[in-house]
């Protein structure tokens, strides 16, 4: 199978998951299943990644150096 074949049948299949009425129901279900525990948790895991990735930044670019 060519590589547009096998792309077009993987959209076809997900489209057609995406309209079963079972996951259309997590779907409508998934925000009222999320506890402010949960929220928090990845509001907390998200602002540390992004801390480590501006460390990374600084070190890469050489950003902890003050100009005068």
């Amino acid at each position: 199978m060519s590589v547009l074949r096998i792309a077009l049948t993987a959209a076809g299949v997900a489209a057609t998951i995406a309209r079963h009425p079972a996951v259309r129901a997590g779907i409508k279900a998934a925000p009222h299943l999320i506890t402010p525990k949960m929220r928090a948790d990845a509001s907390e895991a998200v602002l540390a990644i992004a801390y480590r990735a501006g460390v990374a930044a600084r070190r890469l670019v050489g950003g902890g150096k003050k100009l005068r």
